[in-house]
């Protein structure tokens, strides 16, 4: 190894403050930001995508096949990020989303903690306001998700964090100790494995820090080669345990969800990019006549890849925009607060009303989930445990309402979102008659399991939704699908949505 990569010496004498940690009260203040975001899991919902993850990976845990007994959309790391918190869970016998709320906040926690390690190594930080900073940060990855907490996005940016503090420092050509290497090197390794668009922030930030460092090597500095070498193993293993992701999901997805796209209106217009830019353009008032700053670039940079990444899945969805509304909130922290002693009280004054509310309309725009009426009183008490069957596209329908009433979930899919894939495409693209066959096929095989799960394992309440897609007409109109649901009465319909309970 060059000694470009040297890990020594770890700190410069010549600045003491890097040794020093928080004071007590922002230490009190950072407790109270957790003891925050706890309240807030008590009373904020369970996210739809969480809740579903959480029974994929109760169905691994007894046996079932991903891929095959359970359809996913995403790749294996999606619910094998959920199956320790799952696994320890059942071991304590509680429920298993108060474990991975723990497990976030203390994945957070463990974040901060070693982002603060990696930059007090650098001297060139030794003036940093820590205390304001932390708290921000901690307010940011903690409060600011709402109802995307736990989210996929919101582990990856918590992992991605201690590499961004190490691309800093190998941007500044300073040494990074071996457990530095490491966290950052696995951490963005984890990161990149959930979404291959991960990528574009994490080459951003090791280019920066190449070109700054006048030094290619950088490129090849050993946290990379990790994250490479986990990314490349992730997938492997993959195609070795999974294939049946790459020979019946991935087609699935390719030909229907990654076929078509929002509006750009959806895409762009949104409250994301509003914080994004309010960020963006703080950052560059607040420090338009100072030297540059090797972290606030990096954290810069990372938060328009995370924005390209954003804008390239070509959804809109909140969810996946929170690495980048995160990061750029994070850099306008340090940009506003960062510099001890540096502004008036006016200025600090307004930092503040404009921290304020870019941090509010982030919550707001975090908080936004798809409303489907008073389902779960209408559903509460019609049987102790129910095994649940929604026919429907919309996934917010079944989840969390099948975890929240202690119910088994029936399909083998989170929601029918073949059909409802197939629809979007058809409206949204060009489509041949190779490609309408092919479609086609995909909705028969969709029905296909529909039934054979109807059988398998039949279900006590059937949920159909008549507001979206027109779901009960087409229940009636397959004569197999209508025998399967003579047995079920109507008991309400709510929201455009019939309750069916069995019978007999």
């Amino acid at each position: 190894m060059t000694s470009e990569f040297s890990a020594a010496p770890l700190r410069s004498p010549s600045a003491p403050t890097t040794r020093e940690g928080l004071t007590p009260m922002p230490l009190l203040l950072i407790g109270v930001v957790f003891a925050i975001a706890i309240g807030l899991r008590q009373v904020v919902p369970l996210n739809t995508d969480v809740s579903w993850l959480l029974v994929i990976s109760e169905r691994m845990l007894d046996g079932q096949r991903l891929f095959r007994d359970i359809i996913e959309i995403n790749p294996p790391m999606a619910p094998f990020a959920y199956l320790p918190g799952v696994a320890l869970a059942r071991l304590l016998g509680v429920d298993p989303r108060h474990v991975i709320d723990a497990q976030l906040l203390l994945l957070a926690a463990a974040s901060l903690f070693a982002v603060s390690r990696i930059l007090r190594l650098s001297p060139s930080l030794s003036g940093l306001n820590w205390g304001p900073l932390a708290i921000w940060a901690a307010a940011v990855v903690t409060i600011l998700p709402m109802h995307v907490f736990a989210q996929r996005e919101h582990m990856a940016l918590l992992t991605f964090l201690p590499a961004l503090a190490v691309y800093a420092l190998r941007s500044n050509r300073e040494p990074v100790p071996l457990w530095a290497i490491l966290i950052a090197g696995v951490g963005a390794g984890i990161t990149l494995a959930f979404k291959p668009f991960f990528t574009v922030p994490a080459a951003f930030c090791i280019l920066f820090a190449a070109i700054r460092s006048r030094s290619w090597l950088m490129l090849f500095a050993p946290e990379n080669i990790i994250t490479g070498v986990l990314v490349i193993t992730v997938s492997v293993s993959t195609y070795l345990f999974y294939p049946e992701y790459f020979t019946v999901t991935y087609p699935l997805v390719r030909d229907t969800y990654l076929s078509w796209s929002m509006p750009a209106s959806v895409i762009f217009l949104n409250d994301a990019t509003l914080v994004f830019a309010i960020a963006m353009v703080s950052v560059l008032l607040a420090r338009q006549n100072r030297t540059s700053d090797p972290l606030l670039l990096v954290t810069m940079l990372a938060a328009a890849g995370f924005a390209i990444s954003f804008f390239l899945q070509r959804r809109g969805w909140a969810y996946h925009s929170y690495p980048m509304v995160a990061v750029a909130l994070l850099a306008m922290g340090y940009a506003l607060t960062g510099t001890a002693g540096s502004r008036s009280r006016r200025s600090e004054a307004l930092s503040a009303v404009v921290l304020a509310v870019a941090f509010i309309v982030g919550m707001q725009w975090f908080y936004a989930g798809v409303y489907v009426g008073p389902v779960r009183q209408a559903v509460e008490g019609l049987k102790q445990h129910p095994r649940i069957l929604v026919l429907s596209g919309e996934a917010a329908i079944g989840h969390p309402l099948v975890r929240d009433v202690n119910g088994v979930w029936v399909s083998r899919q989170e929601n029918l979102w073949i059909r409802e894939f197939v629809r979007l495409t058809r409206e949204r693209t060009v489509v041949d008659a190779a490609t309408d066959a092919k479609l086609n096929d995909y909705l028969a095989l969709e029905r296909k399991w529909l039934i054979e799960d109807f059988k398998k394992l039949p279900p006590d309440l059937v949920l159909v939704d008549n507001l979206r897609n027109k779901w009960g007409a087409w229940a009636r109109a397959d004569a197999e699908i209508s025998q399967l649901l003579k047995p079920y009465t109507l008991v309400r319909s709510v929201e455009g949505i019939d309750i069916l309970r069995r019978s007999d």
